[in-house]
């Protein structure tokens, strides 16, 4: 903002940027609910609706089968394991306390042939009879539970191929779901992002120009953060193109528009000095010295040296001397700083001090 504006004119700036502000922070609102509200014009999908349902059902009962069969078996086999470890601990107390005992009757010298050796040898041997009946009855368990684990295996693989078969179609769906709300995203947004290009080169001086740059920044957000976001990616191709399209589309923007500028400069630049600071706004001339710079070529201006009278590019007139007191002015002031004299009765050359 001009250091020639007025305060009252500065704060009421500042508050229609704030309405402006304010007024886009509503559209925008307004928008993402819009928005966020169009996928629901599409049907929920689900990657089951796309597979085998007859096979799915009868794979699943295998698979709820098979984890009961197997809980079964867990149980049994841990019976058995349980039931074999005793039975050998049986056996091999029976079978020390045998050998004691027998070493027992051949440190007194008795004979070993008798009755009693008979009965606990037979004893001993049923025993071990039992022992290899459980372990036997381990073993098949363990079969089984291994051909259960092999059919659960069969039958996860299989439901595996029955998701792969419904996954693809699934997929397929999915991406024209979503192509069918971008598309609706951008039939919304899209025309807004014109809109509001359009409202930028045509009115954004106007007299309502916080609504105008409402809009604008609106329709960025809306375009850039509404829909970029939901851009189909397609392995990121889409991505990529759309952002090479904008950058090639905003560079030959901005090209012709530093080509026009330089034109509409040089077109200037050579119109008498006169015609030029007339044509020059008294806002726009302050401003672009107070950032030390030509008002009419803008380039560097030292704006300090009491003999820089004239700009040494374009030849521009910009200090001139008071003709009643004689301080130091720019050309674009309306009364002297010092003495208050209309600028319109100095002379429109620089007088030496």
């Amino acid at each position: 903002m001009s250091k020639g504006s007025r305060l009252s004119e500065k704060w009421f700036q500042r508050g229609l940027w704030v309405i402006a502000l304010v007024f886009a922070g509503f559209l925008i609102g307004l928008g993402r609910l819009v928005v966020g509200d169009l996928p629901k014009v599409e049907t929920p999908i689900d990657v089951e609706s796309f597979m085998d349902h007859a096979q799915l059902i009868q794979v699943r009962a295998q698979l709820r089968d098979d984890e009961a069969a197997l809980s079964d078996n867990q149980e049994a086999l841990d019976r058995a394991t349980l039931a074999t470890e005793d039975a050998k601990r049986e056996t091999s107390a029976a079978r020390e306390t045998f050998s004691n005992w027998i070493s027992t009757r051949s440190a007194t010298q008795q004979s070993n042939q008798n009755a009693d050796v008979i009965e606990r040898t037979r004893q001993l041997g049923v025993l071990k009879e039992h022992e290899r009946s459980i372990e036997k009855e381990q073993e098949k368990l363990q079969q089984a539970h291994l051909a259960l684990q092999q059919a659960n295996t069969a039958h996860h693989e299989a439901e595996r191929k029955i998701k792969e078969a419904g996954q693809a179609g699934y997929d397929h769906a999915v991406l024209r779901q979503e192509t069918r709300v971008f598309l609706l995203r951008l039939a919304i947004t899209l025309p807004l992002f014109l809109i509001s290009a359009l409202l930028f080169f045509k009115a954004r001086k106007s007299a309502y120009w916080p609504f105008v740059w409402g809009f604008i920044f609106f329709s960025f957000y809306t375009f850039f953060v509404e829909l970029v976001p939901y851009l189909p990616s397609y392995g990121g191709y889409v991505r990529y193109i759309v952002g090479i399209l904008l950058t090639v589309i905003i560079g030959i923007y901005a090209i012709r528009a530093l080509r026009r500028y330089l034109e509409q400069q040089k077109a200037a630049e050579e119109k008498p000095e006169e015609e030029r600071r007339k044509e020059l706004s008294y806002d726009l001339a302050q401003a672009r010295l107070a950032k030390k710079v030509c008002p009419g070529c803008e380039r560097p201006l030292e704006t300090a040296d009491p003999l820089n009278n004239y700009c040494m590019h374009c030849g521009l007139l910009v200090f001139l001397h008071c003709a009643v007191c004689n301080t130091r002015g720019t050309v674009f002031s309306h009364f002297c700083r010092f003495c208050g004299t209309p600028q319109k009765s100095l002379p429109n050359q620089p007088v030496s001090s």
